[in-house]
């Protein structure tokens, strides 16, 4: 064994499907590097299941560097696991125990379906963002960068919330599953530029009916999704959202 390896008793969700029953598996893994990612684990896991003649668990990753939002699993109980402000590819070995017992699962939403295993499908997020999610623009050349001058303060809190990467995190750890956090980014980051101001009403009733749509639940403001977002949004995007939609409304009647 590895110098410094650790060893870690992993209990993992199986399902075949939505619809099909699931349950936890036991492996037994030793030799683990404490630089390991979760998901290089998951790697090993699945190498020694395939030698096995065993099917490997099915998860989901891309970039591996916290960029792309497409790794998701809860890891004793919390959405990417207890490391604060990461995904769960950025979460490595060296904050377990040797010999700990770790739970892994699937994010838990009745709008995101189990496909297999660790993957749920967060395809709502994507139909969400087709209803107001972008901004209209004419084609030809690129304005002028200083024809649309932008305070500094707003350009900041734009960016803090174009700063979600739509993992869904934020839906698997609210007691209601609900979406507030992922719209309320997505609204606020064209709410505070001029750029959005011309859909700005319409993006907002369209999105959170979108939202309402795919079953997501309602905010009860436990700033559980504050918590356990990667990128760190804070909750008062949500307050933003509220008003962007009052005003919305008021002004459709």
């Amino acid at each position: 064994m590895t110098a410094g390896a650790i060893s870690l008793t992993l209990k993992i969700w199986r399902q075949n499907g939505p619809d099909a029953p699931g349950s936890f598996d036991t492996h037994n893994l030793s030799g683990l590097s404490p630089d390991m990612s979760f998901p290089e684990m998951l790697d090993i896991l699945n190498e020694r299941l395939t030698l096995a003649g065993k099917e490997p668990v099915a998860f989901d990753s891309d970039c591996r560097e916290g960029i792309c939002g497409s790794c998701g699993a809860a890891v004793d109980g919390i959405p990417h696991g207890p490391e604060h402000r990461g995904t769960l590819c950025q979460l490595h070995l060296r904050h377990f125990k040797d010999g700990q017992t770790v739970w892994i699962e699937p994010f838990r939403a009745s709008a995101f379906p189990v496909i297999k295993d660790l993957i749920v499908d967060r395809s709502a997020f994507d139909r969400i963002i087709q209803t107001g999610g972008f901004v209209s623009v004419n084609t030809g050349s690129a304005p002028e960068a200083n024809a649309l001058p932008v305070s500094r303060n707003a350009a900041e809190q734009a960016m803090d919330a174009a700063a979600c990467i739509g993992c869904g995190a934020c839906v698997a750890a609210c007691p209601n599953a609900a979406a507030m956090l992922f719209v309320s980014a997505k609204i606020s980051q064209f709410a505070l530029l001029p750029q959005g101001q011309a859909e700005r009403k319409g993006r907002a009733l369209a999105m959170v009916a979108a939202m309402d749509r795919e079953g997501f639940g309602s905010c009860g403001n436990q700033r559980e999704c504050e918590r356990v977002c990667p990128k760190g949004i804070a909750i008062r995007s949500i307050a933003r959202l509220n008003r962007e939609y009052l005003a919305a409304a008021v002004g459709e009647e």
